[in-house]
C-alpha cells in the first residue's frame, strides 16, 4: 500500500472475532491509524491490505508513536 492511498478496509465480521493474541482479549478497531488495538497488551496490529498483522512482534506498543 503506498502512502498516498486509502486503506483497505478490513471485513466487519472477521473485526468481531479477532482477539489479541497475547491476552485472548477483544480489540478495537482505530479507523485513523488502521490498525488492531489491544489495550490489555498495550499494543497496536497494524492492518495492510486490509490484512490484520496479529503478530506481537510487529505490532506497536501504544505509548509509542
Amino acid at each position: 500500500m503506498s502512502e498516498n492511498s486509502a486503506p483497505v478496509p478490513v471485513d466487519p465480521k472477521l473485526l468481531e472475532i479477532l482477539v489479541c493474541p497475547l491476552t485472548r482479549q477483544p480489540l478495537e478497531y482505530d479507523r485513523v491509524r488502521n490498525e488492531l488495538v489491544s489495550r490489555a497488551a498495550g499494543l497496536a496490529y497494524p492492518i495492510r491490505d486490509g490484512i490484520p498483522i496479529m503478530l506481537p512482534e510487529e505490532a506497536r506498543h501504544l505509548d509509542t508513536p
